[in-house]
């Protein structure tokens, strides 16, 4: 906070018209953000009505699209312009897209912003005023905009706060980056002694590390098949998420022992199904909290399924789809990304075509596909 702001150097302007500089005199929200984020996407209303409000008061918001997943460059662009074009057309504000990672080594790393969303308020003098979550521009923007907020003992606090969560998480980020890029540039190539070799680096120098843990068993068991290294591997896993009561790890753990992705010859049965189960019950035990739990039930259902006990499986369902429309809280990104997989999973236990609102599935001979190995959560 209080630094000069940094400059826009961005891939290509989506929407609006290019910005270079910040013009004295106006206020500026710089969002970073990506489609696969829930938080994010349930943000964009909230900050196309921000800037309808305070357009008058020289507030301008430029969107930054710099976390977008695909193959390719163009194949990202190309898909968020779409997107784009699907849920936000009447968008009001200016997008950007950029996949250097200029962006984010200008704005995102020297501030230590670990997550996304994340806001910087820039000030009519062209100076960081506040970092954080969208959520809390309706508090702060009045007060940039009077000017009494960035020398306030509360926006110093908020900052202090921000920099004492965000610090330790950058400067992991930036240990294990290196490690990351040898591990899947290994994997690209199937050379699986050099990416064991970096993973379990990873693990050494950070075993609470989710994404070097789940890599590593994952490496082990699905694509060196070494049952020997993975088997004692994915216990310890299983021990450790049931520990943490993590909601991610028992995902993780689940996704390793029951996904339909993977072909499970020569993993002893009687032992997946032990884990499987240990694991199964311990979710379905945790608080409902905001819905994530619910990620698991998938394979939480196929575990039962699987073990022959279809009632259970499609009670599990069944539970998961009332959450999804029931009054708790549930990101629309989750609920659109669960929907599909419950439903066709209930037609498939079911034997029969089930229908949700105007969504109907008809069963499939396979059981439906489980997203691959994820990044690292944030």
């Amino acid at each position: 906070m209080e630094s000069p702001a940094p400059s826009i150097q961005v891939e290509t302007w989506l929407r609006g018209e290019p910005l270079s500089s910040f013009e004295p005199g106006k206020v500026y929200i710089v969002e970073f953000w990506a489609t696969s984020c829930g938080p994010c996407v349930d943000a964009m209303p909230h900050l196309m009505q921000l800037q309808e409000k305070y357009r008058d008061s020289g507030v301008e918001i430029i969107g930054v699209a710099a976390s977008e997943d695909a193959p390719t460059a163009d194949e990202a662009r190309s898909n968020l312009d779409a997107w784009l074009t699907e849920k936000f057309s009447n968008l009001n504000f200016r997008m950007a897209f950029d996949s250097t990672g200029e962006m984010k080594k200008l704005w995102m790393e020297p501030s230590f912003s670990c997550w996304i969303p994340t806001s910087f308020v820039v000030d009519r003098d062209g100076h960081i005023a506040f970092i954080g979550g969208p959520t809390e521009l309706d508090e702060v923007l009045p007060k940039v905009l009077n000017g009494s907020w960035r020398a306030s003992d509360q926006a110093k606090a908020a900052d202090r706060e921000r920099i004492a969560k965000g610090e330790p998480k950058a400067r992991e980020q930036a240990l294990t980056k290196p490690i990351k890029a040898r591990y899947r540039a290994a994997m690209e190539t199937n050379d699986w002694k050099t990416a064991r070799s970096a993973i379990e680096e990873g693990v050494a120098l950070m075993p609470d590390n989710l994404y070097f843990r789940v890599s590593l068993a994952h490496l082990l068991l699905h694509k060196m098949r070494d049952m020997e290294a993975g088997l004692p591997e994915m216990r310890q896993f299983v021990r450790d998420a049931i520990n943490r009561e993590s909601e991610h790890w028992i995902y993780y753990g689940l996704f390793l022992l029951l996904a339909p992705c993977f072909d499970y010859a020569g993993f002893p049965s009687a032992e997946r199904f032990a884990m499987g189960e240990e694991l199964s019950k311990h979710i379905v035990a945790l608080p409902q909290g905001h819905g994530s739990k619910f990620m698991s039930y998938p394979m939480v259902a196929q575990y039962y399924h699987e073990s022959g006990n279809k009632d259970r499986a499609i009670e599990l369902v069944e539970q998961a789809l009332k959450v999804l429309d029931g009054p708790e809280p549930v990101s629309n990104d989750l609920k659109q990304h669960l929907l599909p997989e419950l439903l066709q999973a209930l037609a498939n236990y079911k034997g029969e075509k089930v229908c949700h609102g105007t969504i109907c599935v008809a069963p499939q001979k396979d059981s439906p596909n489980v997203n691959g190995v994820a990044e690292e959560q944030t």
